[in-house]
């Protein structure tokens, strides 16, 4: 009854988000749309260099590229790559470019982050435009957010292309690929644009649609807290599985990663880790990627461990409810009673004996990465992310 009541509580909260974030089509009502020929909006932002910049000093060039960026976007990160390739070419032919991230932490919520390590605040900021090698200013806008409202920022790429009186010649997109591989690219549109402007032509495509990551708003905390909520109310159930269930699992006949984790409540290393590890199934909790905990309590202590994960907040999400179901399945929450030696048999014989034990499952079957003791956060993730990549990729051609 309590779960039940905690989940009509937050279902209540969800319905009244929607008009408590004051957003309009997700967007706030104030939000300009820059027209062809219209000067560009004044700004002074702080960048990872330390330093507020202004408008002002992106003066004096041929063309200005105003390029409205993130650090989490899967889209961002498909251009990051192009666009120091873009400044290298073009910063010699006159070009200014500054980037901005326009986005506000509270605007993301848990599950968009499964792209990257990076979140949008200012100080992760500056390590991930050093991981891309990038040489060019990169602004953040996220405190106020004024100024992705005085440009029309809708998503993360968002290109403004400024000729030498700073008027607007070129929105949209920066090319027409979602995707890292440069060979998806057909119609490098910002380019384009520079190009035409740099030889005194018409742009031949003035304005195209911005692809990406909608804007992270603040306004929409209200929405991410009611669906964090939801998980946190989402009932925990725990059952009893053998070894040859556990050999199924390992196999993995799936398209999906499985970080799987031994643990008991009485082990105090697997109770420090658990918060990271709820925290990581919900970053990726929109890709193709699951948690799967087995308990090594007694039998006799299954409601014990079932009370544990739902107050760790470690229900399944509806996605993976759905996924798991469709391998008629009923929870990733799993009680083993039989001895070290089965346990290690059937899930993994690297496994030393302690606990916690983790390990990260390919589609198939393959262990990829494991980990005996207290996992670090990062370096999970950073595993997971080196096997699932960090990129948008093309559907396999059928």
């Amino acid at each position: 009854m309590r779960h039940l009541l905690a989940l009509f509580l937050v279902l209540g909260v969800s319905l009244c988000a929607g008009a408590a974030d004051g957003l309009v089509n997700g967007n706030p009502p104030d939000i300009r749309a820059l027209k062809i020929g219209d000067a560009a909006p004044e700004f002074d932002l702080p960048g990872i260099d330390g330093k507020n910049h202004k408008l002002a000093d992106y003066t004096g060039g041929k063309v200005l590229v105003v390029l409205f960026t993130s650090n989490h976007c899967p889209t961002s990160h498909s251009i990051e790559k192009r666009l120091q390739r873009f400044w290298d070419e073009y910063q010699p032919k006159g070009v200014k470019l500054v980037a901005i991230n326009p986005n506000h932490p509270d605007g993301l919520s848990k599950d968009e982050l499964g792209y990257g390590e990076f979140g949008d605040s200012f100080e992760e900021m500056k390590p991930y435009a050093e991981k891309n090698k990038w040489t060019f200013d990169y602004l953040y806008d996220g405190d106020q957010q004024l100024i992705a409202r005085a440009y029309g920022c809708l998503a993360t790429p968002h290109v403004f292309i400024f000729d030498q009186e700073l008027k607007l010649r070129y929105a949209g997109r920066f090319d027409d690929s979602r995707f890292y591989d440069d060979s998806t690219v057909k119609s490098k549109d910002a380019q384009n644009a520079v190009d035409a402007m740099l030889a005194g032509k018409p742009v031949p495509v003035e304005l195209t649609k911005p692809h990406g990551c909608s804007t992270k708003w603040r306004e929409k905390k209200v929405g991410h807290d009611a669906k964090h909520e939801t998980w946190a109310a989402t009932p925990v159930k725990i059952e009893t599985i053998d070894a040859p269930g556990i050999i199924k699992l390992r196999a993995n006949a799936t398209n999906k990663y499985r970080l799987i984790n031994v643990w008991a409540t009485w082990c105090a290393p697997c109770v420090k880790e658990f918060p990271d590890l709820v925290g990581i199934s919900r970053q990726f909790d929109m890709r193709d990627f699951e948690l799967v905990t087995i308990s090594l309590d007694a039998a006799e202590d299954l409601a014990k461990a079932e009370a544990f994960l739902f107050k760790q907040a470690a229900g399944m999400s509806k996605k993976v409810a759905g996924t798991i179901a469709k391998e008629g399945r009923t929870t990733n929450s799993y009680l083993f009673t039989g001895s070290t030696d089965d346990l290690a048999a059937a899930l993994d014989k690297d496994m030393p004996g302690p606990i916690p034990h983790t390990i990260l499952v390919a589609p198939g079957g393959e262990i990829v990465w494991r980990h005996n003791g207290v996992i670090e956060r990062a370096e999970t993730v950073n595993a997971i992310l080196d096997r699932m990549n960090r990129f948008y990729s093309p559907a396999p051609a059928k």
